[in-house]
């Protein structure tokens, strides 16, 4: 009777601790890590450096836009004027700008993408461990990373959102020596999501070129 009583009594407690456990709240929170970053001092000096860089190639890819697109209009408004030669002459001058004006704007993309995608994963690293500290101070269970595009998050509250502490946190310790990188642990430090410049909180990200 009394081991009886003992294996209800140890059950019942069994109970009740699971049951603790289960109204224990997760505290979880969402990051636009892409847009933490380029929150940052680090990263709006990064972006600023980033577009001086390619700013001559931008407007050498802009003026060679507008090249052609005066070349069509003039095509368009006197092509009928013009003698066959003539007008052959000027749509074969307009298709061979238009070609190579295409491959420098991909090869320029391209360039700047890899330019980006290096930023990136620079401060990424850095940002991963401030992202760690401010988590374990304050009792997160989980902070999600809603600029990942591969992160399912379809709703989260405004209320949830540490992205601007973040933030604050990372430019605080950075002025203090800059944060310390923690290699090794998959589950807290990686590269950030792609940089999905579209969104809530775009990467840095100059005017794309491209032909009309």
């Amino acid at each position: 009777m009394a081991l009886r009583s003992t294996v209800l009594s140890t059950a019942a407690l069994l109970s009740l601790a699971l049951g603790a456990l289960a109204q224990a709240p997760n505290k979880v929170g969402v990051i636009s890590v892409q847009g933490a970053i380029v929150g940052t001092k680090d990263g709006q000096k990064a972006s600023q450096e980033l577009e001086q860089k390619f700013a001559p190639k931008k407007k050498d890819i802009d003026s060679r836009n507008g090249e052609v697109s005066q070349l069509e209009d003039q095509l368009r408004k006197g092509g009928n004027l013009m003698s066959e030669d003539k007008r052959t002459q000027l749509e074969r001058d307009i298709d061979e700008k238009k070609r190579r004006l295409q491959r420098d704007v991909q090869d320029a993309q391209e360039e700047w993408n890899s330019a980006q995608q290096g930023l990136l994963q620079n401060l990424g690293q850095r940002m991963m461990a401030v992202i760690e500290k401010y988590a374990k101070d304050n009792g997160y269970t989980m902070i999600l990373d809603v600029s990942n595009p591969n992160t399912p998050v379809l709703y989260a509250s405004a209320g949830i959102d540490i992205t601007q502490d973040i933030v604050a946190l990372y430019d605080k310790t950075s002025a203090n020596g800059g944060p310390t990188a923690t290699p090794g642990n998959p589950s807290s430090t990686g590269a950030p999501g792609r940089p999905s410049a579209p969104g809530a909180a775009p990467a840095v990200k100059p005017a794309t070129p491209g032909a009309k």
